[in-house]
């Protein structure tokens, strides 16, 4: 079993389509072994994203992200990062498959849902970001 980190975003928190995108993770077979409401500062979604610091859609990300609650959550399936970034679909909501989060509950590739980990690497730093080893049951 390996665990992911998966965000879903304010954009889809707004629309109420939460429930609907956790739904599809249990019905997915994932395991859900942690899960917070948030509502990010800029800071604290600045700290998140530093790796793109540098990019320039760094400051529109975080603004967004800073913009209204969110879902943070760890999920655990076998081969979960990729599991997980297959149903998510491509950033691009235009440009995901038929089936995946973002092609049904995205609308740009700024506000797309969803976020989730890319790497075993990222999902160590994303998870211990939000969530300390006792929260995770």
């Amino acid at each position: 079993m390996e665990k992911t980190f998966a965000i879903i975003k304010p954009d889809a928190f707004a629309a109420g389509n939460a429930g609907k995108i956790l739904q599809r993770i249990y019905s997915e077979g994932f395991k859900v072994i942690g899960l917070k409401k948030l509502f990010l500062s800029k800071v604290e979604a600045e700290g998140f994203y530093y790796v793109h610091k540098d990019r320039p859609f760094f400051d529109e990300l975080t603004d967004f992200m800073s913009s209204g609650p969110c879902i943070v959550m760890v999920l655990e399936a076998e081969n979960g990062i990729k599991k997980w970034r297959d149903l998510m679909g491509a950033t691009n909501p235009a440009e995901a498959a038929e089936g995946t989060l973002r092609k049904e509950f995205g609308s740009s590739v700024g506000e797309n849902a969803t976020h989730g980990s890319d790497a075993q690497e990222t999902a160590a730093f994303e998870v211990s970001y939000f969530f300390s080893g006792l929260e995770l049951l």
